[in-house]
């Protein structure tokens, strides 16, 4: 994959909302939904040198070098949603420029044992704040994250 050619598409693409917000005072032009969600696979697949899987596989969206299922979470809100407990989770929040923050990066067991004892919400997803999961980022040994190649 050309890593600068995506780099700058993305970034186009957060300034193009941008300039259609400026454009019309009010109205919101923010990505979201599966486009996020897209962006956010493949932005965390360049940078961390994943192999991204077919479009909504249950529970993960790309393999590690070494296998491990990793499922990939992106977001410009302030929390993140989870259907099933992952191998292995990476939340990023997306930035109005298109760069991204790691927001955790780390077995998926600690991000759903949060969820112990609640009932499952009427849409099926469990929400969990960013602001929690960078807690628990902080908890991480590094042996048990992916690292970044990019």
């Amino acid at each position: 994959m050309d890593h600068i050619k995506f780099q700058a598409l993305v970034k186009e693409l957060y300034s193009t909302v941008n300039r259609l917000e400026e454009m019309f005072p009010g109205r919101h032009f923010t990505p979201d939904g599966h486009m996020v969600g897209s962006i956010g696979e493949c932005l965390v697949a360049d940078a961390y040198g994943l192999e991204l899987m077919t479009a909504s596989n249950k529970g993960f969206d790309a393999l590690s070098g070494c296998g491990k299922q990793v499922e990939i979470k992106a977001t410009q809100s302030k929390s993140a949603a989870f259907r099933s407990e992952p191998e292995h989770a990476i939340v990023i929040q997306i930035a109005p420029d298109g760069s991204f923050t790691e927001i955790f990066n780390g077995p998926g067991s600690v991000v759903w044992k949060q969820f112990e004892g609640k009932p499952l919400p009427s849409n099926g997803q469990y929400q969990i704040s960013i602001n929690r999961l960078m807690k628990l980022n902080e908890a991480i040994p590094n042996d048990q994250r992916v690292q970044r190649v990019a």
